[in-house]
């Protein structure tokens, strides 16, 4: 994170209670919200911008259907005061939604990328940050994937979808870092400063 590092957005994507459904299967890094929390509460604490995306779907049989309380944000993240919301119903943060838009007009330039899952929304938002032009950063242990059978049956497990995620997005379209690297970096940018 370079220099001025007060008007760096934390992007909290799809934390919702949808990914507790026992359908998914067996999950990598199960300590990822518990990151989220710890970073949400560093950027509450300094007032720094916090944009949280929630996906909601048209389907109504869909988890993700509004209607459904699974829709809903995880407790340990529910935006508070004025933190902004954008809605999206894609994998993208950025099809559909003024996230583009607002970052902009509010001169941010800075993006630090957390949420679920790595292999889709996180890593689409974050491939689409990178291309926008957005300094971006990806908090590797600040999301998480699930294991996914592939089109010729070969099972990859949650571990490996998410190395490889991570992998295929660093230095190409984030600078990939860990919860405490990103708090480090903080903490040293504003011993600078003062």
């Amino acid at each position: 994170m370079r220099e001025n590092f007060t008007n760096t957005a934390l992007i909290i994507i799809d934390v919702q209670k949808a990914f507790e459904d026992e359908k998914w299967g067996p999950r990598n890094n199960l300590h990822a919200e518990d990151n989220i929390k710890l970073l949400l509460k560093t950027w509450r604490k300094r007032e720094y911008p916090i944009i949280h995306i929630q996906h909601l779907s048209d389907n109504v049989q869909s988890i993700f259907h509004p209607s459904k309380q699974s829709s809903a944000f995880k407790d340990s993240v529910v935006p508070v005061k004025d933190e902004t919301i954008f809605k999206k119903k894609v994998n993208s943060a950025f099809i559909g939604t003024g996230l583009e838009e607002h970052l902009k007009e509010n001169n941010i330039r800075k993006v630090v990328i957390v949420g679920l899952t790595t292999p889709h929304c996180v890593s689409t938002t974050t491939r689409m940050s990178g291309n926008l032009g957005f300094e971006t950063y990806l908090v590797s242990d600040a999301t998480a994937a699930f294991a996914i059978k592939g089109a010729d049956n070969t099972y990859y497990s949650a571990e490996q979808i998410h190395a490889v995620s991570l992998a295929t997005l660093d230095n190409e379209f984030a600078k990939v870092l860990t919860t405490e690297e990103v708090i480090q970096k903080l903490s040293s940018i504003e011993t600078t400063q003062s």
